[in-house]
């Protein structure tokens, strides 16, 4: 319950400001083009609070909060007195009208620039991407635990999460790309991870899994969580133990003890097991008992199994600069996430991306934002930025009723030296909507396909 009230409180919090800036940026450039504004609402529906300026513009929070509108004097709308025509919005010249209409997209755009801004002089704390023991993909491709992922495609990752959201595009392309790393002693090397072997199918949303990483921080340590009855270690081991080595190799994970285990095994004999108890070192020794596994297959196993929940190391990385030097460091993260968004919209177009990960729903962006904010003031700007990038490219899809679809028809009116037929526009406005009512049931259904998973 706490994590619903959580989520659905940053996701009105959110939807909040960045329809706030959004419509803000429709109202400001629109009274200094000499256009008069009737209302200012946020949210749609009944009021909830509303309040009349002396100029008479209306401003309002409204019921429903997904969305916002700003009202102009409009002759297409209501009788306008012949006094007030010049302030009328369709009175005024083609490039104010796109001035007015782009403004609300641009708000979006600059608010995005100032969060990425404030986060990089706070400091966004994450985790090196160091990597944990690789299997699959990223092993073949010559990948180690304990190597430090420093580039990309010649692209820095210093965090874990540049890493990640460098991957995804590369993944979901299939294309092989070149990582710089360092390894344990430090020496640097190339690697290709080989993501042209990926299969078709791959699971878009397990994107390290279905690679082969594992974050050097998500490794379980080497500690028995629980001792089977009647198991190889049972009388011996005990919960909390954490084990150091077997048979004198040493143990830093809990997966290095399966092999370890089985080639103890495989040698038939017994072996000294080390293990740290309440800051204690103390030695067992122990043999392997050979079990049936669940396919028929035979393995060595001691009997215990690891803790079921593991506490997470602290963060390592920070990725902060002063507010000076922040300022091109957060220009550069625009342009740089504009791209990734606009491949990704494309990648859904041509296919690439699955249907289930194409339009967020608000249940989705609603546990994302709780997850963020959870983090930390300077992950909740990280992902308020994001938010904001997605609404002011997403507004300027040449879709009607969108701002995109308006700029589209004033384009078109630049061209043809006269403004779109009413009965053209008419016709937009439909397929606009038609349009809008499947991106919305898109991303209801991706909501719905994640609380049945």
């Amino acid at each position: 319950m706490t994590d619903f009230l959580g989520a659905a409180w940053w996701l009105l919090v959110s939807l909040g400001i960045l329809v706030t800036i959004h419509e803000f940026g429709h109202f400001w450039v629109a009274r200094r083009c000499g256009v008069r504004v009737l209302r200012f609402s946020i949210g749609f529906g009944g009021a909830l609070w509303q309040r009349t300026a002396r100029d008479g513009t209306e401003y309002r929070i409204a019921a429903i909060p997904l969305g916002g509108y700003v009202k102009m004097l409009d002759e297409r709308e209501a009788d306008v007195p012949e006094a007030e025509a010049g302030r009328a919005f369709n009175r005024q010249p083609v490039w104010k009208r796109i001035a007015i209409v782009a403004a609300g997209p641009a708000a979006n755009l600059l608010l995005c620039f100032a969060l990425l801004w404030a986060m990089f002089v706070i400091g966004r704390p994450d985790y090196a991407p160091v990597l944990g023991p690789s299997t699959g993909i990223a092993a073949a491709s010559g990948l180690r635990g304990d190597d430090r992922v420093l580039a990309l495609d010649g692209r820095a990752t210093p965090t874990w999460m540049e890493l990640q959201m460098a991957l995804l595009p590369a993944a979901l392309d299939r294309a092989d790309v070149p990582l710089r790393v360092a390894g344990r002693d430090g020496a640097e090397r190339q690697v290709t991870l080989r993501l042209s072997q990926l299969p078709a199918d791959f699971d878009q949303r397990q994107v390290l899994r279905s690679i082969g990483l594992v974050p050097r921080h998500f490794t379980v340590p080497a500690d028995v969580g629980q001792v089977l009855p009647d198991g190889a270690a049972w009388g011996t081991l005990a919960e909390g133990d954490r084990i150091t080595a077997i048979d004198g190799r040493p143990v830093e994970r809990f997966e290095d003890i399966g092999p370890l285990v089985q080639a103890l095994g495989e040698g038939g004999g017994e072996a000294m097991i080390e293990v740290t108890r309440d800051g204690e070192r103390l030695a067992f020794p122990l043999a392997p008992r050979e079990v049936e596994g669940d396919g028929g297959d035979r393995r060595w196993v001691l009997g215990i199994e690891a803790p079921r929940r593991i506490e997470l190391p602290p963060k390592d990385a920070l990725q902060q600069y002063g507010p000076v030097a922040a300022v091109p460091v957060a220009a550069r993260e625009v342009g740089h996430l504009t791209g990734q968004l606009l491949g990704m919209i494309r990648r859904a177009f041509t296919g690439r991306l699955a249907l289930e990960n194409t339009v967020a729903g608000p249940l989705t962006i609603a546990r994302a934002t709780n997850a963020y904010a959870s983090q930390g003031v300077a992950w909740y700007l990280t992902i308020l930025a994001m938010l904001s990038l997605s609404i002011a490219i997403l507004n300027l899809l040449p879709i009607p009723l969108l701002d995109g679809g308006h700029l589209l028809y004033y384009l078109i009116e630049l061209v043809k030296g006269s403004p779109l037929s009413e009965r053209a526009m008419a016709a937009g406005q439909y397929v606009g909507l038609v349009l809008l009512a499947g991106l919305m049931g898109l991303a209801f259904y991706n909501d719905i396909l994640q609380l049945v998973r």
